[in-house]
């Protein structure tokens, strides 16, 4: 059998694979990215249901339109006027199954094999995998603990056919890093002066624990601007509903048609039901009470680390999201560890897979999950991982 190219050259997903090994029930996994199940909204979502149902019948089993259900375009709209003066209406809104499937479009729509793609370094690895299938060159610009490397992404600015730029400004994943005011502020003005499109994939930005909210880099202030978000992290992530956000028109037309091709619409049953759950729910109110619980969980982490880690493991302090971003200063392989930290019944994920360039397998860096874990079992598995390294 003959595959193509593209797939070949894809990587499967190593945090799916990590996962099928850390699934037995004595393993203490950091590795997955997955919300707290705790925090969904099980009653609510109940409640939903039924009424979506009563209320709309057959239209949560019919085909619909692939830009989205209007009422929750239009919640989505008025939410990013209100908090962020986006200026924005339903029709710069379409409706995504998750933030990935975004991602999988926006490749698809403007990267021809060999074209450019400036990606964070280390980068989001389900944005790797989707934009790999469009077999661009990568560009990748070391993000520095407030934001991109300005004379790297100077640098890679300059390259042939860069076609747009990939950020997580707000508790990037793997890092846990959030872009600073200035550092935005900066990576807009450099980004300004060029034909190039600025994605920003904002998944966890209203899961801030510790300081304030920052404005977006470009989205409200250039019309190439693509703002990514996803209800993943906020209200459930098995019903698979995310939202490109742009004002750039003619974009977002080519967006419709490549979804239209690849799956005519998103489930239309979650758009209903969360829509339901959006207008008659306070989501503030909400939200409030994951921050409050990851709060807790991030706390009890870095206690732990600063208590058991070695002195030559350093390791970032997230205002928010879900993740850790751990380095072992005496060069140890992230790999090796991981072996070993399996030994122990311990997982987390190796930084091998967040770069695009990752051949070198002395990589030592490390991304932990502190969100689906007790404190109890969180500070027994740091004790566990601390006795490896």
């Amino acid at each position: 059998m003959q595959y193509s190219d593209r797939i070949l050259n894809t990587p499967s997903s190593f945090i799916r694979n990590i996962l099928k090994v850390t699934e037995a029930n004595d393993v203490i996994s950091f590795a997955g990215g997955l919300p707290n199940p705790i925090s969904f909204p099980l009653e609510d979502m109940h409640t939903s249901i039924d009424r979506a149902m009563k209320q709309h019948g057959a239209k949560l089993f019919q085909y619909a339109s692939t830009q989205g259900y209007l009422p929750l375009r239009q919640y989505i709209a008025d939410k990013y006027n209100r908090r962020y003066s986006l200026q924005i209406d339903p029709d710069d809104i379409l409706l995504t199954t998750g933030s990935q499937q975004a991602l999988e479009l926006l490749a698809k729509v403007l990267i021809n094999k060999g074209d450019g793609i400036i990606i964070e370094e280390p980068g989001y690895l389900g944005a790797i995998q989707a934009f790999t299938l469009a077999e661009p060159t990568f560009y990748p610009v070391t993000l520095e603990h407030d934001g991109l490397n300005l004379e790297q992404l100077e640098q890679a600015l300059q390259q042939p056919n860069v076609k747009f730029i990939y950020t997580v400004p707000n508790f990037q994943n793997p890092t846990g890093l959030t872009y600073s005011l200035e550092k935005r502020q900066q990576v807009y003005d450099l980004i300004a002066r060029h034909d190039v499109i600025l994605v920003e994939d904002d998944p966890y930005g209203e899961l801030r624990f510790e300081g304030e909210h920052l404005p977006y880099i470009g989205a409200g202030k250039m019309e190439n601007s693509v703002l990514l978000g996803s209800f993943s992290k906020i209200v459930t992530p098995g019903m698979r509903l995310g939202f490109i956000i742009t004002k750039n028109k003619e974009l977002l037309q080519h967006i419709e048609t490549a979804k239209q091709a690849t799956d005519l619409h998103t489930n239309v049953f979650s758009q209903y039901v969360i829509a339901d759950y959006l207008l008659n729910n306070d989501l503030t109110q909400h939200i409030q009470k994951i921050k409050d619980l990851y709060k807790m969980q991030s706390d009890t982490m870095l206690q732990a680390m600063t208590t058991h880690f070695p002195t030559h493991v350093s390791y970032t302090k997230p205002e928010g999201g879900m993740f850790i971003w751990a380095t072992m200063n005496n060069g140890r392989s992230a790999l090796d560890v991981f072996e070993k930290a399996m030994e122990q019944k311990v997982a987390f994920v190796p930084g091998n897979p967040f770069y695009v360039n990752s051949g070198d397998n002395n990589i030592n860096t490390m991304r932990l999950n502190y969100t689906n874990s007790t404190p109890e079992i969180i500070e027994e598995g740091i004790k566990r991982l601390a006795s490896i390294l």
